[in-house]
């Protein structure tokens, strides 16, 4: 498909369970280190799953100063770090940038979920009264989009999605759509969850999503595995800067890739259960490469959605085969879930900065953890160590409760 617009990626950043910066990231990606390990924010003591993948290192009153902070949610804090990594990595001249052809996409699943437990126990303990009034504007999911735009002075359009787990791909397919339609030059896109709180891992504890293997933490999250057995919840961010093409060509921006293609389809199925034969999620992909004019054999890599559930890895490999046909044999396939857990509405952004870097570096990540593979699980999923390939198109998953689906396709220039 020849499109009279295209949108590029210039610029990246992240925050992770296992690193806070692109370098960071990428080095832990590459030796096979897990980020899991036993909750320090809160006495886990009860639950059924005490493990997560959480930031390290990352004082927000640190980076933003004590008044600022307190008046942020720990989502938007991610949010709007990862967003000053991506800026600073695209090399934008922000000065006389008309900042209305700046536009800003960032999804959450949940939002400010630990302001909602902590206000709720200060109204509790203290009245109605007592409820801070920065409580609406910290929880709103809408928060991260709205607070990188202000601190930037972006006039753009302007879009929170939350679309549970595949936010974060959602909004950077629908950015690259705002840039190809003329309605941006410039769009900061991605994903940011914090929900590793008492209530978030008690809820997903009762929906019996999360793993309870009795295993090191680094070995819980194993995708694609007949042992595993629920996925491990994760937080951080994942921002990238879209540009349209001949903007990022005429100031001689680096650029990563192609934002080429985008598929977003749903199950219509059940709230929490994909559908067994992964229709929907072949739809998706099929989608994503026909926008993008690619053929299944053009794909080289694939970043899988991959949580560790029984259920949703063996719907991928089922759905990735219907897709690809043929092809699905010879594609390189991980999740790096296995190693960062899942980040809930963040994933698609920081799945999404992982493919770019595998496009750029002629390196996939392995899936971790792949120990006994499931015989129906039965791709090729990089156990256990990276690998050098040089790859020109790699596609990436993410899957949502709700029955919501986005593949996105990135290509090189």
């Amino acid at each position: 498909m020849t499109k009279a617009r295209r949108a590029v990626v210039t610029g990246i950043g992240v925050l992770t369970p296992i690193g806070n910066s692109v370098e960071t990231l990428w080095d832990g990606l590459m030796s096979g280190r897990s980020g899991i390990s036993r909750i320090e924010a809160f006495d886990p003591t009860g639950l059924t799953c005490q493990i997560a993948g959480q930031v390290k290192d990352f004082d927000g009153d640190a980076v933003f100063g004590k008044r600022d902070a307190r008046r942020l949610d720990r989502f938007s804090q991610f949010g709007l770090y990862a967003a000053a990594q991506a800026l600073e990595d695209s090399g934008l001249e922000l000065d006389g940038m008309d900042r209305k052809r700046v536009g800003v996409y960032v999804g959450s699943g949940i939002g400010g979920l630990g302001t909602i437990e902590a206000q709720h126990i200060r109204m509790l303990e203290a009245g109605v009264g007592k409820v801070s009034p920065f409580l609406i504007p910290k929880i709103m999911t809408n928060a991260a989009a709205g607070q990188i735009a202000i601190k930037y002075g972006f006039q753009g359009p302007n879009w929170a999605i939350a679309t549970a787990c595949s936010s974060g791909s959602h909004a950077i397919g629908e950015a690259s759509k705002a840039i190809e339609l003329g309605l941006a030059d410039v769009m900061v896109t991605g994903g940011t969850e914090s929900t590793i709180t008492p209530l978030g891992m008690g809820g997903f504890c009762s929906l019996k999503a999360l793993s309870t293997r009795d295993v090191p933490p680094e070995k819980a999250s194993c995708p694609f595995d007949a042992d595993r057995d629920g996925f491990i919840m994760s937080e951080g961010a994942g921002i990238l800067i879209l540009e349209e093409e001949e903007r990022a060509k005429k100031r001689g921006a680096r650029i990563y890739a192609v934002s080429a293609g985008y598929g977003n389809t749903c199950d219509g199925h059940h709230i929490t259960a994909p559908l067994e034969d992964g229709s929907g999620a072949t739809r998706a992909m099929k989608d994503a490469m026909e926008d993008a004019g690619v053929n299944p054999g053009d794909i080289g890599y694939i970043n899988a959605h991959g949580t560790s559930t029984e259920l949703n890895d063996a719907m991928e490999t089922n759905a990735i085969k219907a897709a690809l046909g043929p092809a699905a044999a010879n594609v390189a396939i991980s999740s790096t879930k296995s190693m960062t857990g899942h980040l809930l509405g963040a994933s698609g952004g920081l799945e999404s900065i992982v493919c770019l870097l595998a496009l750029d570096r002629g390196v996939v990540p392995p899936t971790i953890n792949l120990d006994h593979p499931d015989p129906e699980c039965d791709l090729d999923f990089i156990p256990n160590g990276a690998r050098e390939l040089d790859v020109s198109v790699a596609l990436n998953n993410s899957f949502g409760f709700g029955g919501h689906n986005a593949a996105l396709v990135l290509k090189k220039v």
